[in-house]
C-alpha cells in the first residue's frame, strides 16, 4: 500500500507564491493526500485554495505567526490520518516533481523518522538559502555540503521537512510561544533530545528566499551572528535566542551570542542596536515578552 502523505502549510498574504507552491505539491510524482492550509493573513487566501480539491483550508482571525501556523497545520495534517507529513512555508517550492519521492526512498533507505531536503535561493540553485556549519566554518555553496551527502542529525526545520506523524507525538508541536524564528531550532533541539533519527540529504531540494544578507561574521569565518534586516524581526529572533538558551542551558550558546553581538555592534560604533539586542535577549533569558501579537512590545 502507498503511504499517506499530509502537508501542513502556512500562508500569509502571499496569494501569488501560495498559488505556485500548491501547483508544485499537487504536480509532484508522488501523491499527497491533504494539504492542511492555515491562513492567518489580513486578506484571505480562500480563492487560491479553493483551485485545489485537497486543500483542507483553515482561517485563523488571529495571526498566530509561523510557529503557531505550523502547530495547527501539523496537529490538523496528523488527525488526517497521514503516515507523513510535510511542512512547507507559503514562499517555498519543491525544485522539482520527484522532491516528495526522493525524501520518501531516502527516509526509507536510511530508516529515518525525519528527513529534510537542501533549501537553496530561487534563481540561484547553486546558493543555500541558510548556512550549514563544515568544519567549523559557515557556508551557503550547495556544492560544499553535497559533497558530504548526507548531514546526520542536522536540517532546516520547516521549509520541506517531511516528517513521520509519529514523531509529534513523541516531541510535540511546534511551540506557538516563539511566533516567528527560533521555533525551527527548538523543534530540532527536541528530536535531538528525544533520539529521533533525522537529517538532511542533498538529492534533493526546495526553493525558498534566502538570509545570506542577515548572517555576520564579527571575528573570521568562525564566528559570525544573525542580524534580521526588520526591527520586528530582530525583536524576536533575539528574544526567542535568549529563551532557547535559558530553556536548554546552552552555554556555549549563551558565551557566543554575548561576545559575538557585543563584537558586532561596537565595531559599527552601534550603541542603540546594542541595547536593542540587549532588551530583547534579556527579556528571552528571563523568560517574559510572551503573550498575543498585541501585547508584544518592541
Amino acid at each position: 500500500m502507498p503511504v499517506r502523505v499530509a502537508v501542513a502549510a502556512v500562508t500569509f498574504n502571499r496569494h501569488k507564491e501560495l498559488a505556485v507552491l500548491l501547483d508544485a505539491i499537487n504536480s509532484q510524482s508522488a501523491a499527497v493526500d491533504t494539504i492542511c492550509l492555515v491562513d492567518g493573513g489580513s486578506d484571505p487566501a480562500r480563492e487560491v485554495a479553493a483551485r485545489h480539491s485537497n486543500v483542507d483550508y483553515v482561517r485563523s482571525e488571529a495571526n498566530l505567526g509561523g510557529a503557531g501556523g505550523f502547530a495547527l497545520a501539523a496537529l490538523k495534517a496528523v488527525a488526517s490520518g497521514a503516515t507523513w507529513i510535510w511542512m512547507m512555508d507559503d514562499d517555498a517550492e519543491p525544485a522539482d516533481p520527484e522532491c516528495l519521492a526522493t525524501l520518501l526512498r531516502e527516509a526509507e533507505a536510511r530508516d529515518l523518522e525525519a528527513v529534510v531536503p537542501l533549501v537553496v535561493a530561487p534563481g540561484d540553485p547553486d546558493r543555500l538559502s541558510f548556512f550549514f556549519r563544515l568544519d567549523g566554518k559557515v557556508t551557503h555553496s550547495r556544492a560544499d555540503v553535497e559533497k558530504v551527502g548526507f548531514l546526520a542529525n542536522d536540517g532546516h526545520f520547516f521549509n520541506g521537512a517531511l516528517i513521520r506523524s509519529d514523531v509529534f507525538f513523541k516531541v510535540g508541536l511546534p511551540d506557538m510561544r516563539l511566533f516567528i524564528r527560533g521555533d525551527e531550532v527548538d523543534f530540532t533541539i527536541r528530536l535531538r533530545k528525544a533520539g529521533i533519527r533525522f537529517g538532511t540529504v542533498t538529492t534533493t531540494a526546495i526553493t525558498h528566499p534566502h538570509a545570506v544578507s542577515e548572517t555576520q561574521h564579527v571575528f573570521g569565518a568562525r564566528w559570525h551572528v544573525i542580524v534580521p534586516d526588520s526591527a520586528f524581526k530582530r525583536y524576536y529572533y533575539y528574544r526567542n535566542r535568549g529563551y532557547l538558551i535559558r530553556r536548554y542551558f546552552r552555554v556555549k550558546s549563551f558565551v557566543a551570542d554575548v561576545g559575538g553581538y557585543a563584537g558586532y555592534f561596537a565595531q559599527r560604533r552601534d550603541f542603540r542596536g546594542f541595547l536593542s539586542w540587549a532588551k530583547s535577549f534579556t527579556k528571552g533569558l528571563r523568560g517574559k515578552g510572551f503573550g498575543p501579537l498585541e501585547d508584544q512590545k518592541f
